[in-house]
C-alpha cells in the first residue's frame, strides 16, 4: 500500500495525539507529518494543525514538505492546499478521498486532481455528518465516485489496483 497523507482541521494541539492514537487503532503506521520527510509505502501522514502538508516527488519517491504560509479557505492545514500539490506531483497515480466535512475546502484541488488523472471518491450524503466539502467537490465534478463511508476504503484498494495496472508516464 503507498503512502496516505491526511489533512484534518484541528487545532496544533491535537494533530499529534490525534496520530497518536490512531497508530495504536489502524493496522498501518499513523504519524505527524515532519518536513522534508520520505513518503513510506503503509504509512499515514497527517498535517500538523499548524501547517499545510504537500507532497513532492524526490528521487525514488514522495516527501512531505510543511509550510506556514497564509490559511487557504480559512484553513491551516488546507486540503485544497494538499491536493493541488498530489495533481502536480503525483498524476494519474494518485487516488484522493473527500471526507465529511464543513465548508468548500478540498473542492478546487480535488477537481485539480481529477484534470491531472488521479482518481477521486467523495463521501456520500447519507453516511456524511456534513456533506459540505464532499458536496462541493461532488458538485463541482471532482468525484468519480460517491460511497458510504464503510464501502471507501475497499474503493480505494480497487483504485489503486487499478492504478497500478495502467502504463505510468
Amino acid at each position: 500500500m503507498p503512502g496516505i497523507l491526511i489533512v484534518q482541521h484541528m487545532p496544533e494541539m491535537f494533530t499529534g495525539s490525534f496520530a497518536r492514537r490512531l497508530d495504536t487503532l489502524c493496522a498501518i503506521h499513523v504519524k505527524e507529518a515532519v518536513n522534508g520527510e520520505r513518503v513510506q509505502p503503509g504509512t499515514a501522514y497527517i498535517a500538523p494543525g499548524h501547517s499545510h502538508l504537500q507532497v513532492r516527488r524526490v528521487s525514488g519517491g514522495f516527501q512531505c514538505d510543511l509550510s506556514r504560509s497564509e490559511p487557504v479557505n480559512r484553513h491551516r492545514p488546507s486540503v485544497d492546499v494538499l491536493f493541488h500539490s498530489a495533481a502536480v506531483q503525483v498524476g494519474r497515480q494518485g487516488v484522493g478521498v473527500m471526507l465529511t466535512g464543513m465548508g468548500k475546502d478540498g473542492a478546487q484541488g480535488m477537481l485539480a486532481m481529477r484534470q491531472a488523472g488521479c482518481h477521486n471518491i467523495c463521501q456520500d450524503q447519507e453516511s456524511s455528518v456534513v456533506w459540505g466539502m464532499p458536496r462541493e467537490a461532488t458538485i463541482n465534478g471532482a468525484a468519480h465516485e460517491v460511497a458510504a463511508l464503510r464501502d471507501i476504503p475497499a474503493r480505494v484498494m480497487h483504485a489503486l489496483r487499478s492504478t497500478e495496472a495502467s502504463p505510468r508516464a
